[in-house]
């Protein structure tokens, strides 16, 4: 299996610097044409090489994964700076949420002052039942797009405000989208809770969000709600780093 995934990963390289032919791909190889030939199929079928006129050339699938990695690195890059300045003014802790196929994953954290146990982690998913960041970026999303995600969801009830049913959550994430916001109510730790913003990229899409979560005993979810409009502001700045004009797309 490790060397046809390795003969794979070469021929996507080998297409990719120019169009080739199958015989020029089995010689690159060092096998006969009907196992090149085999491999070029399943590439083929998940879009990572794509056939031309002079043979086989980089599939769009792989363009359409590459321009997300760079957008993964931009974002990320781009919205550190507003992060870091949104812990330092509040004392919070404050994450960046990614779309990631069919789950949110955190892929920036900035702590706030004082140590608090959450299950927060670069590069882990953040519950969507749960997790503010991981509703906003769901609330916005295309209906066959949201219900893919909410395929993935556990319903585990961890706090007596978890959210443990899909069409309650559904019914969240309408108002979440009408509101502009979304909240996590103390639903996974019932000491915490958080406000969450969507980022918009040039497209006027949702992939990233942020949130801001604090100590209910030190901010409670109503004093978060008073920052609103700060903490929109906060997002907005990203977005617009990321290409939004500011205009059609909502909150």
């Amino acid at each position: 299996m490790s060397q046809t995934v390795a003969r794979a990963i070469d021929i996507i390289g080998f297409v990719s610097r120019q169009h080739r032919s199958l015989g020029e791909i089995a010689e690159h190889l060092g096998v006969h044409k009907s196992t090149a030939l085999r491999l070029l199929q399943t590439l083929e079928e998940g879009g990572f090489v794509r056939r031309v006129s002079e043979g086989y050339g980089m599939g769009f699938q792989l363009i359409a994964l590459g321009q997300l990695a760079l957008d993964q690195v931009e974002a990320r890059s781009l919205a550190h700076p507003v992060l870091q300045e949104l812990s330092e003014q509040y004392g919070h802790t404050v994450h960046l949420g990614e779309l990631v196929g069919h789950q949110i994953v955190y892929v920036d954290k900035i702590d706030g002052r004082g140590s608090v146990a959450m299950g927060s982690r670069i590069g882990l998913p953040a519950l969507v039942h749960t997790a503010g960041v991981a509703k906003i970026i769901t609330a916005y999303q295309v209906h066959d797009t949201r219900a893919r995600i909410l395929d993935g969801a556990t319903f585990e009830r961890y706090t007596p405000t978890t959210i443990t049913d899909r069409a309650d959550l559904e019914k969240d994430l309408d108002a979440t989208r009408d509101r502009g916001w979304a909240e996590d109510n103390g639903e996974r730790e019932d000491y915490i809770n958080c406000i969450a913003l969507p980022v918009f990229d040039a497209r006027g899409k949702v992939t990233h969000g942020i949130s801001i979560t604090a100590l209910r005993a030190v901010a409670p979810l109503e004093e978060l709600r008073g920052h609103i409009d700060r903490f929109r502001a906060a997002a907005h700045r990203i977005s617009k780093s990321l290409g939004w004009r500011g205009d059609q797309y909502g909150h």
